[in-house]
Order: C-alpha cells, then sequence, then structure tokens
C-alpha cells in the first residue's frame, strides 16, 4: 500500500507555481489508482477515455512535471522503457516479469544489510537501492513449460 503525499498534489503544483488542471488531476489520479507501473501509453489511452482530447504530448509533459516536483518516480525496467509510480517514501524493489512484463513490488531486510555491508567496506553511507529482479512469473513459466 502506498503512503499518501504529505501534500495535496494540488497544493504542490500551486507551490512550484503550476496550475492544477483538469488533466494533470486526471492523470495524478490514474497513476494513483493503478498503483503504479503504467507506462505513457497505457495512462494515455486510459486517460482518453474520460478526456479524449487529452493529447499524447500533454501526458509526457505532466509526466516530466510530476517527475520534477517528486510526485512520481519513474522507474527503468527496460532500457528505453519507462514505467511511472506515485512517489512513496518507502523504499521498495521490483520483480519484473520478461514474458508478460508484469511488475510486483517488494521489500526485503536483506537489501538493508546488503546497504550496510557494501557501503561499510567502500567507505560509503548508502542512503537509498533501487533493485529490480528479472524473470518469469508463475504464469508465463506454466506457459513456457519451463520450472
Amino acid at each position: 500500500m502506498r503512503a499518501k503525499p504529505r501534500f495535496a498534489p494540488s497544493q504542490i503544483l500551486r507551490r512550484a507555481r503550476r496550475r492544477s488542471t483538469s488533466q494533470r488531476s486526471l492523470l495524478l489520479d490514474l497513476i494513483q489508482q493503478a498503483g503504479g507501473h503504467l507506462d505513457a501509453d497505457e495512462l494515455y489511452r486510459r486517460a482518453r477515455e474520460q478526456q479524449p482530447r487529452l493529447s499524447l504530448s500533454t501526458v509526457y509533459r505532466s509526466l516530466r512535471l510530476f517527475k520534477q516536483l517528486q510526485l512520481i518516480d519513474e522507474l527503468h525496467f527496460e532500457e528505453d522503457h519507462h514505467h511511472y509510480e506515485g512517489h512513496s517514501p518507502r523504499e521498495h524493489h521490483h520483480l519484473v516479469c520478461l514474458g508478460c512484463g508484469r511488475v510486483v513490488e517488494f521489500e526485503s531486510p536483506l537489501i538493508q544489510q546488503l546497504k550496510a555491508d557494501v557501503g561499510g567496506r567502500q567507505g560509503f553511507k548508502v542512503t537509498s537501492a533501487e533493485l529490480n529482479l528479472a524473470g518469469l512469473c508463475p504464469r508465463c513459466r506454466g506457459k513456457k513449460g519451463s520450472v
């Protein structure tokens, strides 16, 4: 479950001297409702169902602004394909299915230990980590007949 932002997105936009438009509100709502991991094309498709005149360039401009204001996080599961999720103050990591693209979030105390161990040996104070583990989800493993 995602933590709620400290300030409402409309407040954050106003503080940054940006307008809180119906399109921006819709896009943020869709990202939050999805629980994250939407790419720009899927976000655009969902938003057009409610606002047919919305343009893809508006989606990209809004995503860039939201990222700048730390309302969302941009995730890089593939080299040139980005996904977006609502910004979360808690550190979490991702399992990514190479078959269907499904993304599952997870947390692990082992990552905290790894940060302390590796950081300590190198003299670093590690403040964050991003870990994406790629493989096949149970459904895709079943389809491919692999173990």
